[in-house]
């Protein structure tokens, strides 16, 4: 564990430490490279390790651009950036934010499944922890073991479930990486008291496990009971360690998503982005989108193409905010058709998990219907049978939401809402200049990739990106604020609430449906403030305050250097 803490000096906050020499120098959390001032080169130990020049934060910044510039391809670029956030971690999250629309899909979606599939090769630097599940009896000393000494915030992982690409093993170490990334330039988390996790429980990708440089545990996954209480023990060990830690399930396969989060949401503040976080971001576009074509939620028609844990967690969002404006339960579920590789599931769909039946339709409606194939109901049979309002693709099967299907469905729905959320850009289901054009610009459009606006009659028309780092910082940051002991429902609306509300298209109809990244922030601390008023209200808020916004401000960290001060080992 890292010795440093932060302290009040002469009403100033520093930061102590025992490091000095070259320790201090390759210590990313402390190092500041050439922006060390002359009183801490000589108070550490640094004078002549360094360039004479003293520089600023800012001059630092315009090199560092010049280097990330200085790279053709988008891999070279993460690379680059992960390099720097291994030398110096102020110095990188000033660099991204003061560049966050075009850095975040460097160093987050989309990129980021290509460092995933490369990481065994690409290795450089090891991050966070990785519990294997041999060594599951010591997980409370892995726990011990990691740099930084305060935790608020863990994301973890067993890489099965990564992105549109699957089980990528040890590789899916990246992801929480770049999570944690977002959690702290879009929600302003102090990334000191963060720790991304792998769970290394084995793979079943054949090409990792037969490639001579995988970095993992050469193993078939483990199943069954042994999985669950390796997961049992994981849980339990975070409890001991970190009683108030928030812990963000991410990128598990469709069978444990679920089953993780419902196991252990009444034992520990957790949360899994894949299904609540995608829940929440979409379900605010779709307000948006629906309020601005003045319509109402009950005359929603929704078809989701793809129902594993994203499609299964934004029809569960949307039911739910159904629900909360009145719908009762058994009505909304009468609005929702899902399909998967099946086609459209019915009761008598085989094999249907837990989170699917609910959505299953009775497979005698569809008799009458007009099919274009004998053997299962496809999409465009569901599009030209049931006239959705809403078509939402979690399938990551590229181009899947062809003209056709488009429409068929815009004869029959004046605005229609349809959102191509499969990343990474080359699996969404459509582009969305397509979509555009074949609905004579009448589509409310957001996409899960950013795409270059769309050119038309001389204009750019700016699409939005249902992008959850507009949600999972601020929930973040506002159960921190709060010291949130359980994530509610009531929760989860507030921050969709809260962000339909920050629609540009409600002041502008030519606007996107949501903001774009680079107002993540403000969105954050909006969002953050509602979670953690309702976090209050609900009863489940361990820091009870009658203004949220002033806690919420003095939890955003900024990416600025702290004045350092030498402390001698104990």
């Amino acid at each position: 564990m890292l010795d440093f803490n932060y302290a009040i000096k002469n009403g100033q906050l520093v930061i102590e430490t025992s490091l000095k020499g070259k320790p201090l120098l390759t210590t990313p959390q402390l190092n500041k490279s050439t922006a060390f001032t002359a009183e801490e080169r000589e108070m550490f130990g640094l004078t002549g390790k360094l360039p004479a020049c003293i520089e600023t934060l800012d001059q630092q910044v315009r090199r560092a651009y010049c280097q990330f510039q200085s790279f053709e391809g988008n891999l070279d670029r993460n690379i680059y950036l992960g390099n720097l956030h291994d030398t110096n971690q102020v110095l990188f999250y000033r660099l991204v934010s003061d560049h966050l629309a075009e850095m975040l899909p460097v160093i987050y979606t989309p990129i980021v499944g290509t460092a995933v599939k490369q990481f065994s090769h690409e290795f450089r630097q090891p991050r966070g922890l990785y519990i294997t599940y041999s060594d599951m009896d010591k997980i409370e000393e892995i726990l011990i073991n990691r740099s930084n000494p305060e935790i608020d915030l863990i994301v973890v992982t067993d890489g099965e479930g990564v992105l549109g690409i699957g089980d990528q093993g040890i590789g899916g170490m990246d992801i929480p990486v770049a999570k944690l990334m977002v959690y702290a330039l879009c929600g302003g988390i102090n990334p000191v008291r963060t720790l991304p996790i792998l769970l290394d429980v084995g793979t079943n990708n054949q090409t990792l496990l037969d490639d001579p440089l995988y970095l993992g545990w050469r193993h078939e996954r483990v199943r069954g009971k042994e999985y669950d209480d390796f997961i049992d023990t994981f849980v339990e060990a975070v409890k001991k360690q970190f009683p108030k830690v928030f812990l963000h399930w991410e990128d598990f396969s469709r069978e444990n998503a679920r089953r993780n989060l419902d196991r252990f949401r009444g034992r520990i503040c957790t949360f899994n982005d894949d299904m609540q976080g995608t829940g929440v971001v979409t379900v605010s576009a779709i307000l948006a989108a629906i309020k601005a074509s003045g319509a109402k939620i009950e005359d929603q028609k929704v078809v989701v193409f793809g129902a594993g844990t994203a499609g299964t967690g934004i029809a569960d969002g949307i039911c739910e905010a159904m629900v909360t404006m009145g719908i009762p339960k058994d009505e909304a579920l009468k609005k929702f058709w899902l399909l998967d590789r099946p086609g459209l599931l019915t009761c008598d769909t085989p094999d249907l998990n837990e989170a699917q039946r609910c959505y299953a339709r009775d497979a005698k409606e569809n008799i009458q219907w007009i099919r274009s194939d004998a053997n299962m109901t496809n999409l465009l049979d569901v599009v030209t049978n049931v006239h959705p309002t809403i078509l939402i693709g979690c399938s990551a099967v590229g181009d899947a939401f062809n003209q056709e299907i488009i429409c068929t469905m815009a004869k029959y729905t004046a605005h229609p809402i349809i959102l191509p959320l499969s990343n990474p850009t080359e699996r969404s289901e459509a582009k969305p200049a397509d979509i555009f054009a074949w609905t004579n610009g009448k589509a409310f459009i957001a996409t899960g990739s950013p795409f270059d606006p769309i050119k038309h009659n001389g204009e750019e028309i700016h699409v939005a990106q249902c992008n959850n780092a507009l949600v999972f910082p601020g929930i973040g940051l506002g159960i921190i604020a709060s010291a949130a002991q359980r994530l509610t429902e009531k929760m989860l609306w507030r921050a969709c609430e809260t962000l339909a509300n920050c629609s540009p298209i409600l002041q502008d109809p030519k606007a996107p449906i949501l903001p774009g990244i680079e107002f993540s922030r403000d969105v954050a601390r909006k969002i953050a403030v509602a979670v953690a008023e309702q976090a209050s209200a609900d009863g489940v808020a361990q820091n009870i305050l009658r203004d949220y916004g002033s806690e919420v401000d003095s939890h955003m960290w900024s990416a600025e250097y702290i004045p350092l001060q030498y402390r001698p080992h104990p």
